[in-house]
């Protein structure tokens, strides 16, 4: 029998994977947020499915997401990124996700980890919501608005209150995989 799964997956064999295994599932590791975090502003006006194709291809051009790797990228790889047809190649998001890199190690000096700065906007712990179709949970909340605000004063970029929801929900900050999702009560 076919377990229920959140509309917006299924038909995919990649998305239902990824909804399966990955999507709301609480992440507490430093490179899974960094990768979370750059794949999401790559993300920006894109479709998730897009950028999920393009994953390994990411993850293979910027160094399997090591955030000490990509603060450190000078112009020859900036480069060698715009010219790399196996993920978005644009200049203005190649260009953030260094200097998100950059950022991200600074907010690590300051909270001891970019965990425990991104899971205080929770207190520690994942909103559950029930929503009983997917297009009814909102693009945006108010805590994505204050962390979309945090992290552009601290000087990030393509982290609008939409990206900072959809990684909300991809890093497990908040459930939103509908009741009927057999993944609901898993995660």
């Amino acid at each position: 029998m076919q377990k229920h799964k959140c509309g917006w997956c299924v038909g995919d064999p990649l998305y239902e994977a990824y909804h399966d295994n990955e999507w709301g599932v609480p992440l507490h590791d430093e490179q899974l947020l960094f990768e979370f975090l750059i794949l999401e502003t790559f993300q920006a006006g894109l479709s998730w499915i897009t950028i999920l194709r393009k994953r390994e291809n990411f993850k293979a051009a910027f160094d399997n997401f090591d955030y000490k790797i990509v603060a450190n990228y000078n112009e020859d790889k900036k480069q060698e990124l715009l010219q790399d047809a196996g993920i978005i190649r644009n200049k203005l998001k190649v260009n953030s996700a260094i200097s998100n890199a950059q950022n991200f190690i600074k907010i690590q000096e300051e909270f001891g980890s970019f965990n425990n700065y991104i899971w205080r906007f929770v207190d520690g712990k994942p909103i559950k919501n029930n929503w009983s179709n997917y297009k009814d949970s909102p693009a945006t909340t108010e805590i994505s608005d204050l962390i979309s605000k945090d992290l552009k004063k601290r000087g990030f970029k393509f982290v609008g209150s939409t990206v900072m929801y959809a990684f909300m929900q991809a890093t497990g900050m908040v459930n939103d995989h509908e009741i009927g999702c057999f993944r609901y009560k898993e995660v």
